[in-house]
């Protein structure tokens, strides 16, 4: 009773954020509310038992794209422009859309319902299987990382096929979003005693626990996607805070090319490596003579090719921000 509490309370503060969100005029409130839809949707995946896709959101939707969205208002007016009113057509049409989602939603299985169909096929099979053909604890990370590797691999391409389109948009098409920026000149915050104190005292931990988060997958929730984006987050906060020229002394954007590209195809090496070895592509058991350690080598690697495509991308798109007149 008390999570359902909890549950419709966090509800209705997303109704109500969202709701502020459309209504702002002023873009830096909409930004700053758009963090707090984030952060309220992290808490609602923590409610919901998906530990890892909370801390995706909560790392990258309140921390990186707040940051990236405030970059962006810079090449932008402050106010909203002002729109047309809408027309009775477009009215119809997204109450009847909303409508027909409302009534789509009654058909789903109750949450954590066993009789659900998502829990009469597949999964009980990983569940049963998972213990003696992969031997970790985490499930969620043998399902996406082992039974489900070609997705995964997929993911990490479109990753890394965003971060590309995203660089030559910002290169102005010529493919060179870093050849404005200028390490001299932002200094941050580093002149303002308390952000500096707190970055100082955060950094370190944030860096700590996404390097934890990385190799600790197997057993808690985490892995790739979510340590890269945490990553990025203490990378950013640095970055803001002491400015540039440091930030870019220790991770150069030439290194961040190479951690985008070179992490996906760390990820498709290991399935060459399979195959080489006489298995199937991504079949990590013929990594090792004990195919549960093989199993164990595989996905430490893929996971560590996910987090530095995802650290590469993300890390680079700020950069091609900041890089920005």
């Amino acid at each position: 009773m008390t999570t359902l509490l909890i549950g419709v309370f966090l509800l209705s503060l997303l109704v109500i954020t969202a709701i502020a969100i459309v209504r702002a005029t002023d873009l830096f409130s909409a930004v700053m509310l758009s963090g707090i839809f984030s952060l309220l949707m992290a808490l609602n995946f923590f409610l919901l038992d998906a530990a890892d896709v909370a801390l995706t959101e909560a790392a990258v939707g309140a921390g990186v794209a707040t940051v990236l969205l405030l970059a962006g208002l810079r090449l932008t007016p402050s106010t909203e422009a002002k729109g047309r009113s809408l027309s009775t057509l477009s009215v119809v049409v997204i109450a009847a859309v909303a409508l027909l989602m409302i009534y789509a939603s009654f058909g789903q299985p109750t949450l954590g319902d066993p009789t659900a169909p998502a829990q009469q096929h597949v999964a009980p099979w990983y569940i049963e299987n998972t213990p003696e053909l992969v031997d970790i604890p985490n499930i969620v990370t043998a399902v996406l990382s082992s039974y489900r590797g070609y997705d995964t691999l997929g993911e990490v391409f479109v990753v890394l096929t965003a971060g590309i389109g995203v660089m030559f948009l910002l290169g102005g098409g010529r493919g060179r979003p870093f050849s404005r920026l200028d390490s001299n000149v932002e200094e941050g915050l580093s002149k303002h005693l308390i952000p500096k104190v707190m970055a100082r005292l955060l950094v370190p931990f944030i860096l700590l626990f996404a390097l934890f988060i990385q190799f600790h997958g197997e057993y808690s929730p985490g892995g790739g996607f979510q340590a890269g984006a945490i990553f990025v987050a203490g990378i950013i906060l640095f970055s803001l805070v002491r400015g540039e020229r440091l930030t870019l002394a220790v991770i150069p954007p030439r290194v961040l090319l190479w951690m985008s590209a070179g992490g996906a195809l760390l990820y498709g090496s290991v399935g060459i490596a399979g195959i080489a070895m006489g298995g199937n592509f991504l079949d990590y058991s013929v990594l090792a003579e004990d195919p549960v350690l093989g199993q164990h080598i595989g996905i430490i690697v893929i996971e560590l090719g996910v987090g530095l495509t995802v650290t590469g991308v993300l890390l680079s798109i700020f950069h091609a921000f900041s890089a920005r007149d």
